[in-house]
């Protein structure tokens, strides 16, 4: 196994360095050695690595087959969380393709796993992706609104994030708080 995890992690070192042909050699060789160790959980990483490799190389298609393959994994062994990773992946192969009804569809599905499992900075981070294609969209008043939720899930924050965040504030604090003006479960008696 630790030939494999060798694997992998000089993958990921070349991934970084933008070294993405030889990354993709090892990423495709971490695959095969856990594929024999009956480590399918890891081989499906290797695949999703693979997938994101291929994005950066412009081969869209192939990244999403890659990942499709791995969610089925995932789907399989009833991995949540690694589940909601690769859709969120997926979101960012849709958007990169141009299909952005596709992606939105893969980042709300993701958003909600992990809103379901409590993982709050995925949960964020997604939201943030959904906003982004929000704004994309010229959905601009949806978009801050999904910024608002993403940011409000994050610990830290990066000063453009920081500047959205206090811009959002004092949007906020000058349309009265964004409080609604009835609460929820109560009833205004002049309806």
């Amino acid at each position: 196994m630790s030939s494999a995890q060798d694997l992998q992690e000089q993958g990921i070192k070349q991934f970084q360095q933008k070294e993405f042909e030889e990354a993709a050699r090892l990423f495709q060789e971490a695959h095969s050695a856990y594929e024999a160790a009956g480590q399918r959980d890891l081989a499906a990483e290797m695949q999703v690595n693979l997938g994101l490799t291929r994005r950066s190389m412009g081969a869209n298609q192939d990244a999403l087959d890659l990942m499709g393959q791995a969610l089925a994994v995932f789907t399989e062994l009833d991995d949540q969380k690694r589940r909601a990773m690769v859709l969120g992946n997926m979101g960012g192969v849709y958007v990169a393709l141009g299909d952005k009804e596709q992606a939105a569809e893969t980042y709300r599905e993701a958003a909600d796993i992990f809103e379901e499992l409590g993982e709050k900075k995925l949960h964020g981070e997604t939201l943030l992706a959904i906003a982004n294609l929000q704004m994309s969209n010229r959905k601009v008043g949806e978009a801050a609104a999904t910024y608002e939720a993403g940011l409000s899930e994050l610990d830290n924050l990066s000063v453009s994030q920081k500047m959205i965040k206090g811009l959002i504030g004092f949007k906020n604090s000058l349309m009265g708080g964004g409080k609604p003006a009835v609460e929820s479960g109560q009833e205004n008696e002049n309806s």
